[in-house]
């Protein structure tokens, strides 16, 4: 009998669930590439008790192996790993937490940056923190959450801040603060020549990474944030429904939407069709409002179970989010953004029957909007969706490798449904390798200047992935 994941780890996976894996180091050199000392950057080759660990991320599905995975201990060893990348002909791919769903940070016979070492927090003054970019949000959480502050970031322990803000970024507190890049002040970031470059000089560099600078430009090694007075306490309401037809599923689905167009910034909703059964989460981060009020009793009418917790503290609060913290197989991708229902009303019942027809599949619908909206964040990132608020996500999970194929057949049916109904938003942090024009679908009307500065930043095309930004 196959050992199964336990349900309410299975369920925290289901909310933004991600880990890296970190190794140790040895000189190691592959002997048939050019040789450089290096006092700041560590190469490892194939054979190398390190290899496996170093190259290995979150989701087990993806089995990868780089020719050269350089551990870098600083901005210079970053820019020495460029260049040894540059006189070997290597293309580069970067892990700073591993987490990428479609395992973009690593990649086959080219070079990976694993900045895994990088993960310190420096405080420059009581509202700014330098972060590296493979702190986790748990170290993050720790460091910040004791002072009183914090950095609108997910709710997965494991996650790295690097790859985290430059896709955008978001989770229970972003309708209150805005994406995480969008608490990004200035990064340092070594490009595609292994030049060195600081934001406060190039704005064009602040305004890429705010939304479109995963794998794209160069190497974050370090981010500058303005850090926001944590709220005290988060509550949360827990909302059940079992055994559902894919009517009553679909009459759920709508009216959670209507009834989540009114939340207040401090509040976050998810909907979960998990097989039969629909789960609603309500988090917030203030006293409930009477509309916040009128929206649970509205949410609990229609559901069959209603849990409420306490307001609990905002660091234990968070930890119940903090998902599973061992790797596993796993599908799980952006399955759109959109601004109302009416989106996917005339198709969302055949998605619905393919949910209910296999199990260990979830479709999930989180809500964005608040403060995410907000005109100067939009003015200054390069995130593209703002207008859109609400983004779903599609999730399949399994324990051993021949679970894989029929649940990756079943999961491309259903997105292959958003793609003939032309759904056309996608969150660039769930990425799909099967997406079919990716960074029109990721980056929108930004597009073109993206790729204006991926000429400027990374002129050969060094730093590169399946979907990485074209030139």
């Amino acid at each position: 009998m196959l050992n199964k994941i336990p349900r309410k780890d299975f369920l925290k996976l289901s909310l933004l669930a991600g880990i890296g894996v970190f190794g140790t180091q040895r000189n190691l050199f592959e002997d048939d590439f050019f040789y450089q000392p290096a006092t700041n950057v560590v190469y490892y080759k194939k054979g190398d008790a390190e290899y496996d660990l170093l190259r290995k991320g979150f989701n087990k599905r993806i089995d990868k192996y780089p020719a050269v995975i350089a551990l870098c201990k600083n901005t210079q060893g970053i820019a020495e790993a460029i260049n040894y990348a540059k006189q070997n002909f290597l293309s580069v791919t970067i892990k700073s937490g591993g987490h990428c769903m479609e395992g973009f940070s690593c990649n086959n016979d080219g070079m990976v940056i694993n900045l895994s070492l990088l993960k310190s927090i420096e405080w420059i003054d009581a509202n700014t923190v330098k972060i590296q970019p493979a702190c986790t949000l748990s170290q993050l959480y720790d460091e910040l959450l004791p002072k009183k502050k914090m950095i609108p970031g997910g709710s997965c322990a494991g996650v790295g801040i690097g790859g985290l803000t430059l896709g955008g970024g978001y989770g229970l507190m972003s309708r209150r603060y805005g994406l995480t890049c969008d608490s990004l002040t200035e990064v340092t970031m070594v490009d595609g020549n292994g030049q060195i470059r600081n934001s406060a000089n190039d704005p064009d560099l602040l305004w890429a990474c705010k939304g479109g600078g995963n794998g794209n430009f160069g190497v974050i090694s370090e981010m500058k944030f303005k850090v926001h007075d944590a709220p005290a306490t988060l509550q949360s309401v827990r909302f059940r429904t079992h055994n559902v037809t894919v009517a009553k599923a679909k009459s759920l689905m709508q009216q959670w939407f209507l009834l989540t167009e009114t939340l207040p910034q401090s509040a976050f909703s998810a909907f979960l069709l998990n097989g039969k059964t629909v789960y609603i989460l309500l988090t917030n981060s203030e006293a409930h409002t009477a509309e916040t009020k009128k929206i649970i009793a509205s949410l609990s009418k229609i559901s069959e179970t209603t849990s409420t917790s306490l307001p609990k503290e905002i660091s234990a609060a968070l930890k119940v989010y903090y998902g599973q913290t061992q790797p596993v197989y796993f599908k799980n991708a952006s399955a759109g953004l959109y601004k109302s229902f009416d989106d996917i009303a005339p198709f969302i019942e055949t998605v619905i029957q393919t949910v209910i027809n296999t199990p260990r599949m979830i479709y999930q619908v989180n809500t964005l909007g608040g403060n995410i909206q907000n005109p100067d964040f939009a003015a200054a990132s390069s995130f593209p969706h703002r207008d859109y608020i609400y983004f779903s996500e599609l999730q399949t999970y399994w324990e051993v490798p021949s679970k894989s194929e029929k649940l990756i057949k079943q999961f491309e049916a259903v997105q292959q449904i958003f793609r003939q109904n032309n759904i056309k938003a996608q969150y660039r942090n769930y990425p799909d390798i099967n997406f079919e024009n990716p960074q029109e679908l990721y980056y929108g009307d930004n597009y073109q200047r993206l790729q204006q500065l991926k000429l400027k930043y990374d002129p050969q095309n060094l730093i590169r992935g399946e979907q990485s930004i074209k030139v």
